[in-house]
């Protein structure tokens, strides 16, 4: 099975779906398609995807109709996570009524890297603990965006939460930190509730596809969270963890290409 869990879904139809005031960026809604999902599902078929988990884009904030509605297109293949803002007091009461109205939220996005301070100061924060801690127990796996910076943090509030799945998007985003504290990325490898997530390559490759500069890299982040924790997302799954994996067996690299991800999504 290949399972998919990276793309957001944009709408040209901004009446139907305006952006989020506060948000860090915003997308040219020229640019975007009137019927995205309908897009990323050709997607889908053309690479040989399975499944797939949509991910709330920052644009939106925490209005998810959007993704709701792309949902609502395909039931069996597509899953979604969700985006709260720690600073919200409502937040953990806004992802408890929308996870009960919608059971295929299955993980809850946290943001934090060089650049993008806004959404929480620290994954020390009681309000972070708390949206942290909500997620957990509504059976949530806790998605980060996170440059290396915050791993340190991360890994405090990792070890206080132990059941509770973790999945770590675009390998912590390496080019956003210095080699010590990619080491505190590295580190999160202890704990076996914490994925890796093998996305986001294009990000700090100086290369095209498979993105053969990143293996040194790709072999340490292997060796860290071993073929259980670590999955692909975006590219071609075949080229891209074939490439960088090849000393893998191949029952090992489809665990990365899919099967690590079915089971955190329950597909």
């Amino acid at each position: 099975m290949i399972v998919e869990w990276n793309a957001h879904m944009f709408s040209s139809e901004l009446d139907r779906y305006p952006f989020y005031p506060q948000a860090t960026y915003v997308p040219d809604a020229s640019s975007c398609s009137p019927d995205p999902v309908g897009d990323y599902m050709m997607r889908m078929d053309s690479v040989g995807i399975d499944r797939a988990v949509l991910v709330q884009p920052e644009p939106y904030g925490d209005e998810h109709r959007l993704l709701l509605d792309c949902l609502a297109r395909d039931e069996q293949r597509l899953k979604g996570t969700c985006l709260f803002m720690p600073q919200d007091p409502d937040a953990p009461a806004k992802l408890t009524a929308l996870v009960r109205h919608h059971p295929r939220i299955v993980a809850l996005r946290f943001h934090a890297h060089r650049g993008k301070e806004s959404y929480l100061g620290s994954f020390d924060d009681f309000a972070v603990h708390e949206l942290w801690r909500a997620a957990g127990e509504l059976g949530l796996v806790i998605e980060l965006h996170i440059g290396p910076n915050y791993a340190d943090q991360v890994g405090r509030i990792v070890a206080e939460y132990p059941s509770f799945p973790v999945l770590i998007d675009h390998l912590a985003e390496p080019q956003l930190g210095t080699s010590d504290e990619y080491d505190d990325v590295l580190a999160l490898g202890d704990y076996p509730n914490v994925t890796m997530k093998l996305s986001g390559l294009t990000h700090c490759s100086q290369t095209t596809e498979p993105y053969l500069d990143l293996k040194p890299l790709v072999t340490r982040v292997a060796r860290a969270f071993g073929p259980d924790r670590l999955a692909w997302s975006s590219g071609s799954p075949h080229f891209i963890v074939d490439s960088l994996l090849d000393g893998w067996p191949e029952q090992d690299r489809a665990k990365v290409k899919g099967l690590n991800l079915a089971r955190l999504a329950g597909f």
